[in-house]
């Protein structure tokens, strides 16, 4: 597979890259990212031919978004995928400090959770002004659910559905000012309940369904599957467990996990393959993921994404796998 590769959206007028750049290195998460290291991290993937950027307000408290609309400014409207996320309103704030939330050098504005009809569309509209841009391809709304709101959550939930932040999302996407709506989250649960609630074109599902974690196949991936909404992998290493870094889930990895870990360290060294190389593959083969998002602190870091997700992995070492008890039996299994 290359990372040029297209798949389509079965409900949207999309054909989405199966390689997708995420932006929340350009908001400098967990280390800082100058305007002139951002500019060349999009020039280099630009050169490899990535045309999906994912971004959200959140990131870097719209340092992301700036970023990445500038970096994209010069470029061809029609040769780029952008997507980006509602859910959270920036407002100004002097006491915001570097390390506030994980984002190293974050700018003056303090995120505001509002899932509301007038939250949503006024989200949306400050966004464009940030990326320079008068349409968005993929809108998400994110971090809705349990995982970030806590008790919270069934307030939140309530603004999102009879508060109107479904009715703003359909609006947009019949006004044609995006191409497909979604969600954007950390946890499947939540977004089985949107595809209940609303009809969903994609869902960009960050860390759930990786080679650590295949939770996500029943009933989530089959319902995916069965209605035509698209599912975007993100966060294909476990923010970083699977690429060699001591972090899963944005904190220190549990020993369980790295006993795990060390499992399919074990079988990669038996067939010669980079782990890495393998998480970023494995979940393209699900016939409902259309496309796998990854970040990158540097070109030379995309480069080696890029590299591994376009390394020959031997069908005998997927197997091995399954046979072993890493990998859930009923995923579907790269064809090598």
């Amino acid at each position: 597979m290359k990372i040029t590769d297209r798949r389509p959206l079965p409900r949207a007028q999309l054909t989405l890259p199966v390689f997708g750049l995420g932006c929340a290195q350009v908001g400098g998460l967990f280390q800082p990212m100058s305007d002139a290291e951002a500019a060349a991290l999009f020039e280099a993937a630009w050169a490899r031919g990535l045309r999906l950027f994912d971004t959200a307000p959140y990131y870097g408290y719209t340092r992301s978004e700036r970023r990445t609309g500038a970096a994209l400014a010069s470029r061809p409207r029609a040769e780029f995928l952008l997507s980006t996320k509602v859910g959270r309103l920036m407002r100004p704030d002097a006491g915001v400090r570097p390390g506030d939330d994980g984002w190293a050098d974050p700018l003056p504005f303090r995120p505001h959770y509002d899932y509301s009809h007038d939250g949503v569309l006024r989200s949306f509209e400050d966004s464009l002004q940030r990326l320079g841009l008068a349409r968005i391809d993929l809108l998400h709304v994110h971090d809705i659910g349990r995982r970030t709101h806590g008790e919270r959550h069934a307030w939140h939930w309530d603004q999102l559905t009879r508060g109107g932040g479904l009715r703003a999302l359909e609006r947009l996407r019949r006004e044609g000012l995006v191409a497909a709506v979604g969600f954007g989250v950390n946890e499947w649960q939540v977004a089985q309940a949107g595809l209940e609630v609303f009809d969903l074109d994609c869902v960009m599902l960050a860390g759930r369904y990786t080679l650590l974690e295949q939770g996500a196949l029943s009933p989530f991936l089959d319902d995916c599957l069965r209605r035509g909404t698209a599912v975007i992998a993100a966060g294909p290493f476990n923010s970083g467990v699977l690429a060699g870094a001591a972090s899963f889930d944005y904190a220190p990895v549990p020993a369980d996990v790295v006993r795990r870990v060390q499992a399919l360290q074990a079988v990669c060294a038996e067939f010669d393959v980079a782990l890495p190389a393998a998480a970023l593959q494995f979940p393209l083969a699900h016939p409902a993921v259309v496309s796998c998002v990854a970040g990158a602190h540097s070109p030379q870091q995309l480069a080696q994404n890029a590299t591994w997700f376009e390394a020959a992995i031997p069908p005998p070492f997927w197997h091995a796998l399954q046979a072993r008890g890493l990998v859930d039996p009923r995923a579907p299994l790269p064809p090598g």
